[in-house]
């Protein structure tokens, strides 16, 4: 080694000696800037990745690498001074190999002067360093790769400028080979072939932050086998000059022929060898879970999962094809023989695209194409199908990928959380088919039934009736459950009134009654119990054995771990679309109930009946308006019987109709219910200098006239909340990153009130924020600035999320239901006497009496999160948010869906949700601090050339002393 490092050395100081070195680093610098803030523009793209610096890496790499390399063996020939390096005391293959480090030296030179560019980013926003690792090392691997490429062709030639466009054509193939210009010319099948050849495909795996042995083996095979040519090619050069030895010579040319083709076979063997690999990235994106291997671990019965992809394909589709399949087979091997994996492509089998179409509903979708010479549409599948048992769910593209529009005709196609998907998918059809079958299969624990009713000779009609079938339906279940299910029923007046006293004070349970005219008291309450947990079981609305049996199987259900949970969710009244108004009014909520539906049961309701859905496991009230008393009780009641409320509401209205935003204050109808509970939802609204801008309808004055336009604008109505204003230790907020409050109410606690209770903050803007009651949404940034609103002078962080646990006490306490008639009995006389045919109608309308008490107070286990904003979540707010990144923005969503599962203690995908490709966002900063920014980064690059040449004098100069102090001491000795 000390002879390469010493040629090594030679070659670096002939560099650095001359312009080469400087032009070199220089021209890399000047693209990689240019590329990295005006090609790819760095802050309008807005995320808080470095890729955009090693996105031309391949391509450039190739022109820089043929120029370096290009005089390294021309010039020597040219020159003449090859003979005198073969005739050195050195073997040919330290030289070539001394003349390839320094030139590699001088490439990490380059290189390391680039770092400047994602600390910038970091500084900026939440980087992942895991890919930027990554990307310099493959950076590293492919210029290597290209470099011995070049030092070959330069071998080959005398002439500096053959050996550069030679290099240059050599390189370019490999990188067109896996580049989509060719692998959408050859099918899925060959172009997956032609990727594995392709140093740039390769190069954006590693790029990934997936350090792959068989991408680093691709390139090292490369290195190898071209630096064995130039040895050979070396040798060559010197057989010509000496007498010639027939035998030896084809020694040689078999042991470089079978070293270079030993060298690149060896990769189609190393593809066989798929757990070799280091993730780099945080959270292991590129790895399973424990959360995806928990469920896999939950599998009884064989899991398909089947990929429909087409061999013809859209060009930015077809690359992310081997990444899901690789993920696939990382499912099959953790299944560990549980989960079978198919990939095929229905266009080649009409059995499979009928079965395709019939019974999974999987068609092709047309994607429009264009090539050299034509345009042209192509109907092709990329699909996925989980299916479990009779269960199953598909997965289109448009579930599969995220895409970051860059302008009109340049688009950023990646997987969106390929394993969260999955995964997500095989939680649904696995709680599926475990719900659909026996109810006790996943039961840990026994678990009692106990009622507190009364006997049935004091029971209202029809109750006397209704105890019979409970007892019965509790008699089917024990049985049903070999062991695992008891009852017990008791008397809670019977004895000296210790049970009643203690379900009052344990459940908050109090006596019943039918109706104002009949108070007799009565009991009629179920809890299910299952080691130290208690679930109250709600009477059923219907009052008969088919109610009974679900609402006491969804009880059980909520204490096995494999069952798909029941969210009842509450959204105002859609209203009426108006063709005259021109624009959406803001409050749709289709696609927060379609997520959903991803993972949970969802039961819609509108809570007018007084109660809550006997199977819901969770009550979500999305934007309420002006609730009357029964709906309150509903909520109330729900989270006195221990359940989870999640709220998001605001107190004001926003109305985007006609073009433009206007607001208006509205009830809830919770407001007083809120405040018994310590809780107050201010009547204002957030503004918050640290926002995200959004395109605002805003008017400008042209000479008296009056002009309406859409302008991307900061929007203070719109708080940016960033990882320091989320609850970093609570899982629903712990993975989010970013998220945007449009619109929100800040929320205030009794700290005395709850003083009992455990309050988590969960959302909270920036301390620079402020709040107003205006009802004018549009800015006036002649009035107020940049800001385009005034500032209040309530500055500070306000709270816009909370969660709240353990016991709540009900206003409702002391008071009769709302639930009872009110009708009085002179009243119904009186409508007797008016029409006869009243009272027939009105018995068959009440035949089914209402029951109901009032549960004065909660167990512990109850929680209450309350959202200040529900604008956030409508169609409009993500629309728009979806606008303004230029890519599909679900952060409100995966809010809800986090609270949901956090609340239902199933949080196996917490951890996995918010990982998307896109998801990690740059700071909001102004213009200003984007061009220092930017301006730094070029005057770094400038000062670390500068540097450069400054080691490179002081280097130079040491060694000029001691060569002088050599020669001097030889003088004196003489």
């Amino acid at each position: 080694m000390a002879e390469v490092t010493r040629v090594a050395r030679r070659e670096l100081a002939a560099f650095f000696g001359s312009p080469v070195a400087y032009i070199f680093i220089g021209t890399f610098l000047a693209v990689c800037l240019f590329v990295f803030f005006w090609v790819d523009a760095f802050f309008s793209r807005n995320i808080a990745d470095a890729r955009p610096l090693f996105e031309w890496m391949p391509i450039l790499l190739i022109f820089l690498c043929a120029a370096l390399s290009m005089r390294l063996w021309s010039e020597e020939r040219r020159a003449g001074t090859l003979e005198s390096l073969m005739t050195l005391p050195v073997a040919t293959p330290k030289l070539v190999l001394g003349k390839f480090l320094a030139a590699l030296g001088l490439v990490t030179v380059a290189l390391a002067l680039t770092l400047p560019m994602p600390i910038t980013v970091a500084l900026l926003g939440p980087l992942d360093w895991g890919p930027v690792i990554g990307a310099y090392l493959a950076t590293l691997l492919l210029a290597a790769a290209y470099l011995s490429i070049g030092l070959f062709v330069s071998s080959r030639t005398d002439n500096p400028i053959v050996a550069l466009i030679g290099s240059a054509l050599v390189c370019g193939v490999f990188y067109l080979l896996g580049s989509p210009a060719l692998t959408s010319l050859v099918g899925h099948s060959g172009g997956e072939l032609l990727r594995l050849i392709g140093t740039g495909s390769r190069f954006e795996s590693i790029t990934r932050g997936v350090i792959d042995l068989r991408d680093l083996y691709y390139y090292l095979s490369i290195v190898g086998a071209f630096l064995a040519l130039t040895v050979y090619s070396l040798e060559r050069l010197r057989w010509a000059e000496h007498a010639a030895n027939p035998r030896g010579h084809h020694r040689w040319t078999l042991i470089t022929g079978l070293t270079a083709a030993n060298l690149i076979a060896a990769n189609l063997w190393m593809q066989g060898v798929t757990n070799v690999r280091t993730d780099l990235t945080d959270g292991d994106l590129y790895t399973l879970s424990d959360a995806t291997e928990n469920y896999l671990d939950q599998l009884q019965e064989p899991l398909l999962i089947r990929g429909y992809f087409s061999a013809e394909t859209h060009p930015l589709l077809a690359p992310l094809v081997p990444q899901l399949r690789d993920l696939l087979e990382e499912y099959q091997i953790a299944g560990k023989g549980k989960v079978r994996v198919e990939i095929v492509d229905p266009q080649q089998s009409p059995e499979l695209e009928r079965e395709a179409g019939e019974q999974y509903g999987i068609r092709p979708v047309a994607f429009q194409t264009a090539s050299k010479y034509q345009a042209a549409v192509v109907n092709s599948y990329f699909d996925l199908l989980v299916k479990y048992g009779d269960q199953y769910e598909t997965l289109g593209f448009q579930d599969l990928i995220d895409v970051k529009v860059r302008s009109e005709t340049d688009l950023d196609v990646r997987l969106r959380n390929p394993e969260y998907d999955l995964t997500r998918t095989i939680k649904k059809v696995l709680y599926g088919y475990q719900g659909g079958g026996d109810v006790f299969a996943n039961i840990t624990k026994p678990l009692t039934l106990r009622g507190y009713i009364s006997p049935a000779d004091t029971l209202p009609e029809p109750l006397p009736a209704l105890r019979g079938d409970l007892e019965s339906v509790l008699g089917e279940l024990q049985a049903q459950s070999q062991g695992k299910f008891g009852f017990e029923i008791q008397d809670p007046d019977a004895g000296d009134g210790t049970l009643a006293a203690s379900i009052k004070e344990e459940y908050g349970f109090e006596p019943l009654i039918v109706s104002l005219l009949d108070p007799t008291p009565f009991y009629f309450y179920m809890v299910l119990e299952g080691g130290e947990q208690g679930i109250p079981i709600p009477l059923p609305e219907s009052l008969d054995r088919a109610g009974l049996s679900r609402a006491i199987e969804a009880g059980i259900k909520r204490f096995a771990p494999g069952v798909m949970r029941t969210i009842a969710l509450y959204t105002p009244p859609a209203a009426p679309s108006n063709p005259f108004m021109g624009g959406p009014q803001g409050g749709d909520y289709s696609l927060l109930e379609q997520s959903l539906q991803d993972s949970f049961s969802v039961r819609d309701t509108d809570l007018s009946s007084g109660q809550v859905p006997e199977d819901a496991d969770l009550l979500m009230v999305v934007g309420p308006e002006a609730l009357d008393e029964k709906q309150q009780f509903a909520i109330d009641q729900f989270l006195m019987q221990g359940g989870t409320v999640v709220l998001a509401a605001s107190s004001f209205k926003v109305d985007l109709s006609g073009g433009s935003i206007s607001a208006s204050q509205a009830q809830t109808g919770l407001e007083d219910w809120l405040s018994h509970q310590g809780i107050t939802l201010e009547p204002a609204l957030v503004l918050d200098p640290q926002n995200t801008p959004f395109p605002i309808p805003v008017e400008r004055d042209v000479g008296g006239f009056i002009v309406r336009e859409i302008q991307t604008l900061d929007y203070p109505y719109f708080p940016d909340v960033r990882s320091d204003g989320l609850a970093e230790d609570n899982g629903m907020t712990a993975n989010l990153g970013q998220i945007t409050m449009n619109w929100s109410s800040p929320i205030s606690i009794d700290a005395e009130k709850n003083a009992s209770r455990t309050v988590t903050t969960l959302i909270q803007s920036s301390a620079n924020a402020w709040t107003s009651d205006s009802t004018n949404m549009q800015p006036d940034f002649e009035a107020h600035g940049g800001l385009g609103f005034p500032v209040g002078d309530d500055t500070g962080r306000k709270l816009l999320a909370v969660a709240i646990e353990g016991r709540f006490d009900s206003p409702f306490a002391g008071k009769p239901s709302p639930l009872l008639p009110e009708e009085t009995a002179e009243s119904s006389d009186d409508a007797a006497d008016a029409d006869p045919t009243m009272t027939e109608d009105a018995e068959e309308e009440d035949q089914t009496p209402v029951i109901s008490g009032v549960v004065e107070s909660s167990p512990e286990s109850a929680r209450l999160i309350l959202i200040g904003s529900s604008s956030f979540l409508t169609d409009t707010a993500i629309s728009l948010a979806n606008e303004a990144t230029q890519t599909r923005y679900l952060k409100p969503v995966e809010l809800v869906q986090n609270a949901a599962e956090w609340s239902l203690e199933d949080r196996g995908l917490l951890a996995l949700r918010g990982r998307g490709q896109f998801g990690r966002m740059l700071e909001p900063v102004g213009q200003q601090t984007r061009l220092f920014w930017e301006s730094l980064n070029y005057i770094l690059a400038l000062a670390g050339l500068a540097l450069v040449y400054l080691l490179y004098r002081q280097s130079r100069a040491r060694r000029e002393r001691a060569y002088a102090e050599i020669l001097g001491n030889g003088g004196t000795q003489s």
